[in-house]
């Protein structure tokens, strides 16, 4: 490998890489922070809710989930076009990444809240506490220290997912990479830099959820 060449070759493809990071960063973090955010309702749905709409979810989870990545990122985008609904390439990659995280983040609220003993809920209602104090103050604390480590994996899944948008346009890490080394070829020295940026977003995220593990076993 020439380093010299390829130090010239980035200084120029700085802007397009710089642009890509920050369009999968953006990606990772709504699908991660909408995908969580709808999770916890269907989880909280799996558990509590009445027992057609568990049904329903279930169906919902089940699907996505038995459904690729791929396949949800070319649906979000050519099916629902074809159905009056016009979503950008950015959007639909959102919402097919956010929906397959929400199926994984719920399965975590599911199992983490059906391992809480029963008689912790019970004993919460005894004293007066309403459903929503019992959830905030008994139940989801100890959920998250469950659903903590494996919402960290779910995430950092999420940002290699990102990766897939390539296909419908969206110029994230990956595509912009391609079409640096399209004019300059030096496959291995660019690829080798874009795997190398995931995975400080992927480190990041882990350090992250270790700092917030440490704290929540303080609380």
């Amino acid at each position: 490998m020439d380093v010299a060449q390829f130090l010239h070759e980035f200084w120029i493809a700085r802007g397009a890489i710089w642009d890509g990071f920050q369009m999968t960063v953006a990606i990772s973090a709504l699908s991660i922070f909408f995908g969580t955010l709808l999770g916890l309702f269907v989880g909280l749905a799996l558990v509590y809710a009445w027992l057609p709409v568990r049904f329903v979810v279930r169906i919902y989870v089940d699907f996505i989930r038995g459904t690729p990545v791929f396949v949800l990122v070319l649906a979000s985008f050519y099916i629902l076009s074809v159905i009056g609904i016009q979503l950008t390439a950015f959007q639909a990659g959102i919402l097919a990444i956010t929906a397959f995280c929400s199926t994984h983040v719920g399965e975590m609220v599911r199992g983490a809240l059906a391992a809480i003993p029963r008689g912790q809920s019970e004993a919460a209602m005894a004293i007066g506490l309403t459903f929503r104090q019992t959830f905030q103050s008994v139940l989801m604390p100890q959920a998250l220290r469950q659903i903590l480590p494996t919402w960290v994996n779910a995430a950092t899944e999420m940002v290699k997912a990102s990766t897939l948008l390539s296909v419908i346009g969206v110029a994230e890490l990956l595509l912009a990479t391609q079409q640096v080394i399209s004019r300059n070829f030096l496959s291995l020295e660019f690829y080798f830099l874009a795997g190398f940026i995931y995975f400080l977003i992927d480190f990041s995220i882990e350090r992250l959820g270790r700092f917030v593990e440490k704290k929540l076993a303080y609380c």
